[in-house]
């Protein structure tokens, strides 16, 4: 999968400089110290990347086209023992009490679907993007579906839409905060795009909001060793760290079919429980 990134309109944030009173009897006035931005506020600020595709061409041939693709291809995966493994993964009492906790009093949590791939070149991103919208159709509290790669062009972002799904017109870098329960769909994204999430929800509270479904944060650990490119290991700090509390469960690919797409791929869920275990990024 490409790497990726939603949809938010800018905010100006300017500072207060309007002048105050200090004492009524020596009428003494002084601007107010600037006030400084949090990490979350800067990081908000930077993931706003107005977005749209490059080719602003309607094609309704290559609209009918992918759409065939992509129902042939939905069909296929519906009947497929890799799908029907995996719901029955989703269904048991382990996993079921994993999504519980994270959904907590919400019924339902949409999804961020992150570096989908161009959907009319590649088969990998049909089955990725088959598989969300399938999970939605078939899992009762998942709810609105989003969708971004800078990849996208005019003719996948209509089949997207028609199929239900909201393409994100600004590119978020991977940085979208869970201020409520939400599921990231992003199988074979980089590292830094899920190193990205991560820090942008860098709190206990918004890492408890999150389901990741993606590359295994155990394999990244594993194979660290092998990483002599310092950007490499720069791009894994937040997901080694986070090693600590997640609970990650590997999903089997089951048929050769399904390997490419899929395979080293795990539901992760993070609980941390106090901020004490987030500290390294406050040095």
């Amino acid at each position: 999968m490409a790497a990726s990134a939603k949809t938010l309109t800018a905010e100006n944030h300017t500072l207060n400089e309007e002048w105050t009173v200090v004492s009524s009897r020596r009428r003494i006035k002084r601007r107010n110290p600037p006030r400084t931005q949090t990490l979350a506020q800067k990081q908000q600020q930077q993931q706003h990347h107005p977005w749209a595709p490059t080719d602003s061409e309607i094609n309704f041939a290559r609209e009918s086209k992918l759409m065939q693709k992509m129902q042939i291809c939905m069909k296929k995966l519906e009947m497929s023992r890799f799908f029907l493994t995996l719901l029955d993964q989703i269904r048991t009492p382990e996993l079921t009490n994993c999504f519980l906790k994270v959904l907590s009093s919400e019924s339902k949590m949409n999804m961020v679907i992150y570096g989908i791939g161009s959907l009319e070149t590649y088969d990998s991103p049909r089955l990725q993007l088959s598989l969300a919208i399938l999970l939605k159709r078939n899992v009762s509290w998942i709810g609105d579906i989003e969708v971004f790669d800078p990849v996208l062009s005019a003719t996948e972002t209509r089949v997207l839409e028609a199929l239900g799904c909201s393409v994100l017109s600004v590119n978020e870098q991977g940085r979208r905060r869970a201020q409520k329960p939400m599921m990231f769909f992003m199988p074979h994204c980089e590292a830094e795009l899920y190193d990205n999430l991560l820090q942008a929800n860098w709190e206990v509270r918004l890492l408890n909001c999150i389901v990741l479904f993606g590359n295994s944060f155990e394999t990244y650990e594993q194979h660290l060793s092998e990483f002599k490119n310092s950007s490499i290991v720069d791009s894994t700090t937040h997901i080694l760290a986070a090693r600590k509390f997640t609970d990650e469960f590997g999903i089997k690919t089951v048929s050769d079919d399904y390997f490419g797409a899929f395979h080293d791929s795990s539901w992760h869920f993070f609980s941390p429980v106090l901020e004490t275990q987030l500290q390294f990024t406050r040095c």
